[in-house]
C-alpha cells in the first residue's frame, strides 16, 4: 500500500521563503529605527481631549452651582477634573485641574465652598474615608492643571497636556 506524503518543499522554494523572511525582518527593523531616530516620540494613551460642553450651558451651571466636577474623564478610571471659569469673557478664563492631589485617594476630592470662595477637601459620601483638612483657591493653584481650548463654542480640556 502506498504511503501518503505531504507537500514537498524543494530547495528553490525554501530559499525563496527564507529570502522573504529576511526582507520583511529588514523592513521592520528599518521602520523601528526611523521611528526612534525622529527625536522625541510621545506615546499617548486614551482620549486626547475631553469635550466638557457648550460655553453657555457650562457658564450657567457654574454661575448657579459653582465649578463643575467631572468624574473619570480619561481612560485610566482615575482622572477626575474640575472645570471652572474666572472673569467675564466667555472665550477666556477657563480652567481645568485635578479634583484631588496626586497623593490623595480617589475618595478625597476638592468640593466648592461658595461662602468661602475656595475648594475644600472632602470625602465621597458613604466612603468611610477621612480626608485631611486641605483647601485651594478658586483657580486651583497647587493642583495639576490641564490646558483648555474653546473650539466651536465648546470647552475642550486637553487631557494629555498637563501643566503645573
Amino acid at each position: 500500500m502506498p504511503v501518503a506524503r505531504g507537500p514537498q518543499i524543494n530547495a528553490r522554494n525554501a530559499l525563496l521563503i527564507g529570502f522573504t523572511a529576511v526582507v520583511i525582518a529588514g523592513l521592520l527593523f528599518a521602520m523601528v529605527w526611523l521611528a526612534s531616530s525622529q527625536g522625541d516620540t510621545e506615546i499617548v494613551l486614551g482620549d486626547r481631549d475631553f469635550d466638557a460642553g457648550r460655553i453657555g450651558a457650562i457658564s450657567r451651571e457654574i454661575a448657579e452651582r459653582g465649578p463643575i466636577l467631572y468624574s473619570d474623564v480619561g481612560s485610566s478610571g482615575q482622572r477626575d477634573i474640575i472645570v471652572t471659569h474666572l472673569g467675564t469673557d466667555p472665550e477666556q478664563g477657563w480652567l481645568a485641574f485635578a479634583a484631588r492631589r496626586a497623593d490623595h485617594p480617589r475618595n478625597c476630592f476638592f468640593d466648592w465652598d461658595a461662602d468661602e470662595q475656595q475648594f475644600n477637601l472632602t470625602s465621597a459620601e458613604g466612603s468611610g474615608t477621612v480626608c485631611d483638612v486641605d483647601y485651594v483657591d478658586a483657580a486651583g493653584n497647587g493642583l495639576l492643571h490641564y490646558e483648555v481650548e474653546v473650539r466651536g463654542g465648546n470647552i475642550h480640556v486637553l487631557l494629555n497636556k498637563e501643566r503645573k
